[in-house]
């Protein structure tokens, strides 16, 4: 029983010590981003401390596939086995760094690091990580279908499109900077190209409300483009307010002595160049002016209209 429960300890021993990633070999880190863009680079790392160990090889794989492997003993210690979406930079590649050139859409996949120590142990330690390739649009959101005046009761409606990326971009909406109510929200709406390039269209729609218009008269819409922690552009759009228009305020003026004799005058005046009667000549034009300033006495409230018609009567 001694014997037997000995070789029980030793099995526990070695489960125990295997489970943890066995004593001699450590991986440190192993760093994948998140996200790249086409057609940049793409560098993978893979940290790992051995411990007194010795390095036999460190190896990669993309969706379980191998593509670069690192032998320390081989001359070259770098070899590359030839995989769609994966081209290596192998000038910039090294035991615990793999660059990837001009990555595409295909490059998007699970990249896994495995690293091995030497003979008697061989001990092997693995982790991984999920890499997204990013198409960025060519241009920021367009904002359509608006118009460049509103008033209070007015219905907006607006579309802030994106355009053809991988994955589809991400839009909201901002009314004076406030992030619009979900109720006022409609889509998003999709829609691919042979290539797999998404463009993205969210309409935005509501009542106009007094509150809309900030102080100087406009309302801001704004439409934000995001496609992870890569892509980040907004484009915005000022519209006014139309303000109702006042009626013209009815001017009231009073009468006074000077003004009616002014217009007596004048009314005189014109009689005398325009009266049908030109023969009485000089005394008719008198004798009116004379009736004009008993008229004068009048209170300076009532308003004299004087035409030529009563003139002429008025000198007969």
């Amino acid at each position: 029983m001694g014997r037997v429960g000995d070789y029980i300890g030793w099995l526990l021993l070695c489960a125990v010590t295997c489970f943890q990633g066995a004593p001699g070999i450590r991986l440190m880190e192993v760093r994948i981003p998140m996200h790249t863009v086409r057609d940049h680079s793409a560098r993978l790392e893979c940290h790992f401390d051995m411990e007194g160990e010795s390095l036999y090889s460190v190896k990669w794989y993309k969706d379980g596939n191998e593509f670069y492997r690192y032998l320390p003993r081989d001359m070259p210690p770098a070899q590359v086995f030839p995989l769609p979406g994966v081209a290596i930079d192998i000038h910039n590649s090294t035991e615990s760094t793999v660059v990837l050139s001009s990555v595409n859409l295909s490059s998007t996949g699970r990249y896994r690091c495995e690293v091995s120590a030497e003979a008697p142990s061989f001990q092997t330690v693995s982790d991984h990580g999920d890499m997204v390739v990013v198409a960025l649009p060519e241009e920021g959101p367009r904002i359509s279908g608006g118009r460049s005046r509103y008033q209070a009761g007015d219905t907006v409606r607006v579309n802030c499109t994106s355009g053809r990326s991988k994955p589809a971009a991400q839009l909201i909406w901002f009314i004076n900077g406030d992030q619009a109510n979900s109720s006022f929200l409609r889509g998003p709406f999709s829609a691919s190209d042979p290539e797999g390039l998404e463009t993205s269209t969210l309409g935005l729609e509501f009542k106009v409300r007094p509150k809309h218009f900030r102080r100087g008269g406009d309302m801001k819409l704004k439409c934000l483009a995001t496609i992870a922690t890569v892509y980040w552009r907004s484009n915005e759009e000022s519209v006014e307010g139309d303000r109702p228009h006042k009626a013209p305020a009815l001017e009231t003026r009073k009468w006074t002595q000077g003004d009616a004799a002014a217009s007596a005058e004048a009314a005189a005046s014109a009689s005398g160049e325009f009266g049908a009667d030109r023969s009485r000549g000089t005394s008719s034009t008198r004798s009116t002016v004379t009736w004009l300033h008993l008229l004068l006495l009048l209170p300076a409230t009532f308003t004299v209209f004087v035409s030529s018609t009563t003139i002429h009567q008025l000198a007969r």
